[in-house]
């Protein structure tokens, strides 16, 4: 396999992880926006996010068969035309829409992630394997990042989240371009290479690309197929129930209910988060094939435990925003309401001057003493507890970036058979979008 090739295929991969990333985090800044212009109720936000990881499912269902037996290079193209036509149902303008574009986009994700990550395993021998791999996921948090981004430049803009969902079309025209240049199949470049270069697991026996599998070879214990379905599908549940998915849909909902106040300033603490994970993915990129799988997912999932306990234990202390993520209603969380001080049903400037005197008079005491209760009550501490919990949510971030984000990914595109990869793939990833949506779905009613 040539330099250029090797070269091309690294650019289609990280741009694959590109879009996925930035369509995942375009939502949570669009979603401040399309909750004022459309009036959404907690459960049609709900299903704004979720529409996207129910066309996930879909796909996961029917995408191992189609990349099986269609080829990843085709599967790859078929998501480019997906996201171009998604894209543009989601500039109508209106409700029913942005729930099909959403599906459509969400469908040709998954195609993509699950065809990229085959795809780019089987052009490159094992010990390249890793980092070719994880640049689709450094290509997911990079694209996480620039939605971020896009969020924060455009949250004050009229209709702006037209525009963030619009700007996925500049990376999925250049992948639909690059991917023409590839090979239409890696069976090409697996000729070219040793057995040991075509799978890690092909010392036991398994790999044959010329073998044909059923999808029922999955549970069967023969080549221990069904233990490493149960692995896949463990790792994949596990890093759903986490609550990343929440981290990233929801990260400007999360950062009004800690205290950031404003749009802009909410989303700009998501791209804090953005930079952050991007910057954990490329270290684990240099060391996944130097430290191993196993350790980064181990040393991730234990940093991820100690900082998750650090935030429940602290969530009591912590000072949280008193609007609720389902109220629908315009709210300008930056400016304060003068009481209106309402006795019986006149308010204090209904009354008579020298009772309304009175009235704000005592008020004014009471305002005193409750504010003195404040300053010598622990509550007066709870920014500094804000910030700690911030650190620690950037600290879960980071470790799942190192273990169990691109590590999953990495494993599952080992561990199963060429012939049968694609449907392993998708069978496992069906788990994976269904716990993601279980997730997703139920988090603002939480929150309320």
């Amino acid at each position: 396999m040539g330099i250029s090739t090797l070269l091309l295929a690294s650019v289609v991969s990280s741009l694959g992880g590109l879009v996925y990333g930035y369509e995942l985090g375009i939502i949570s800044g669009a979603l401040l926006q399309l909750k004022a212009e459309f009036s959404l109720s907690c459960v049609q936000q709900e299903a704004a996010v979720s529409s996207l990881l129910v066309g996930a499912l879909l796909a996961s269902i029917v995408g191992g068969c189609l990349i099986d037996h269609r080829g990843r290079r085709n599967s790859i193209l078929l998501s480019n035309v997906l996201i171009l036509a998604g894209s543009l149902v989601l500039l109508i303008g209106s409700f029913s829409a942005l729930l099909v574009g959403r599906m459509t986009v969400g469908f040709a994700m998954c195609i993509s992630s699950m065809s990229c990550c085959i795809f780019v395993s089987e052009l490159v021998p094992p010990e390249r394997r890793g980092f070719l791999v994880t640049l689709y996921e450094a290509g997911i948090t990079v694209g996480i990042l620039a939605a971020y981004t896009m969020n924060y430049f455009l949250s004050d803009c009229n209709r702006g989240w037209k525009w963030m969902f619009g700007l996925a079309v500049v990376p999925t025209v250049i992948q639909l371009v690059s991917i023409c240049f590839l090979p239409s199949s890696t069976q090409e470049s697996l000729s070219q290479s040793s057995q040991s270069e075509t799978d890690l697991m092909s010392s036991d026996g398994v790999e044959n690309k010329k073998v044909q599998y059923s999808s029922m070879f999955l549970f069967q214990r023969k080549d221990n197929m069904r233990t490493r379905t149960v692995l896949g599908l463990g790792l994949v549940l596990f890093q759903q129930f986490t609550g990343q998915p929440n981290v990233l849909f929801y990260a400007s909902t999360i950062f009004h209910s800690v205290g950031f106040q404003s749009n802009s300033s909410a989303v700009l603490a998501s791209v804090g988060l953005g930079s952050i994970k991007v910057i954990a993915t490329l270290t684990s990129m240099l060391f996944s094939d130097r430290v191993g799988r196993r350790p980064l997912l181990i040393s991730g999932c234990s940093v991820m435990a100690l900082g998750l306990i650090t935030i429940g234990l602290l969530s009591g202390y912590s000072e949280m925003n008193a609007e609720r993520p389902c109220n629908s209603d315009s709210f300008n969380i930056n400016t304060t309401d003068l009481p209106h001080l309402a006795v019986s049903n006149q308010t204090l400037f209904d009354r008579p001057l020298e009772e309304s005197q009175s009235l704000f008079n005592n008020h004014a005491q009471d305002e005193d003493e409750v504010l003195d209760t404040l300053a010598s009550s622990p509550g007066v501490h709870g920014t500094a507890v804000n910030w700690i919990i911030l650190v620690c949510m950037m600290a879960v971030v980071s470790a799942y970036s190192v273990g169990f984000g691109p590590m999953t990914w990495l494993l599952l595109s080992e561990i199963f058979p060429a012939a049968i990869r694609g449907r392993a793939f998708a069978f496992i990833n069906c788990f994976n979008w269904a716990a993601n949506l279980l997730v997703t779905f139920t988090f603002l009613n939480f929150i309320d």
